[in-house]
């Protein structure tokens, strides 16, 4: 592996490691009394002002792909796109004030065969082998990693809704991510994407804004979730992704699942048996299996 691989699986392993501690910030902040609106709301808000002023100090130039120079119409696409960033992080912070953040993170995970299915849909292509035995894999891995075998009355269903709703909207940022205007540069395109989740997480919450808000949150939890959750995932990845290859890269950002469970287990005190431990295992085989050929195919380029 060269240094530029190295140096790229670094930036996004880190940004994994980002997103895998989120969970766990987010749940701190409710035992604090703030609300998932209150949450939300500073992450994106800073995020937001942060990214405009990194964005500004970038260059407009569009990137040469063959395509015509964005205009007014496309730069609202993306923002339109943006809305499922603000909705992913608004289904996903109320999973995990239902149900344990290690739980709420295999659901997130969903979007894999999620991912998938879309592809399949959109561009009308039949799956390979390894591909379908891949999603098998995910669906088997989250039985056993939820605890569904074990105590199927104990699941709270509210919070598990919330999470596969999260992975729905997840699937539909990355897809929006790795196909929409993709000559723009890619920290305009975050800051794009940061406007639409804003605009759509101020409309979603707009009646406890109305009602009352504690501004307190953007001196404390607020700034923890929006740095690891809006501000250094974006920056890490649009750096770290050219240097790996999509292949290599959709692996390493599974490392967000086992640092989630980690940083929940010794920061919340949550506990996953060994069969959920085995579970997680499956769903990050079906990973590496999924992105198996793309990694081969950059590895060749090389």
């Amino acid at each position: 592996m060269n240094t530029n691989r190295i140096k790229g699986s670094l930036l996004i392993a880190a940004a994994a490691c980002c997103y895998g501690m989120l969970g766990t910030f987010v749940k701190l902040a409710y035992l604090d009394g703030f609300t998932t609106a209150e949450i939300t709301v500073a992450q994106f808000s800073i995020g937001f002002l942060s990214l405009l002023l990194l964005s500004s100090g970038t260059r407009n130039d569009v990137i040469d792909l063959g395509k015509k120079r964005t205009g007014r119409k496309d730069y609202l696409k993306v923002v339109a796109a943006g809305s499922s960033l603000g909705l992913t992080s608004i289904s996903y912070y109320m999973a995990v004030k239902y149900i344990a953040v290690s739980l709420g993170i295999v659901l997130l995970l969903q979007a894999v065969w999620m991912s998938v299915v879309l592809e399949c849909i959109l561009n009308k292509k039949r799956r390979r082998i390894m591909q379908i035995v891949a999603v098998l894999l995910i669906f088997f891995g989250t039985i056993l990693a939820t605890g569904t075998l074990q105590h199927t009355s104990a699941i709270n269903w509210t919070g598990i809704g919330w999470g596969l709703f999260a992975a729905v909207c997840y699937t539909a940022t990355m897809y929006s991510s790795s196909h929409l205007q993709l000559q723009l540069p890619p920290m305009k395109r975050s800051f794009l994407m940061v406007t639409g989740g804003f605009v759509i997480v101020l409309v979603f919450f707009a009646p406890e804004l109305i009602r009352g808000f504690s501004f307190k949150i953007f001196l404390t939890w607020g700034i923890l979730v929006s740095l690891f959750g809006t501000v250094l995932p974006p920056i890490l990845f649009t750096r770290g992704m050219p240097l790996t290859g999509m292949g290599l890269g959709a692996m390493l950002t599974s490392l967000e699942v086992p640092v989630a469970i980690l940083f929940a287990h010794f920061l919340l005190g949550e506990s996953i048996s060994l069969l959920q431990w085995s579970g997680v295992i499956f769903i990050l085989v079906a990973i590496i299996l999924i992105n198996r050929r793309k990694l081969n195919a950059n590895a060749n380029k090389n």
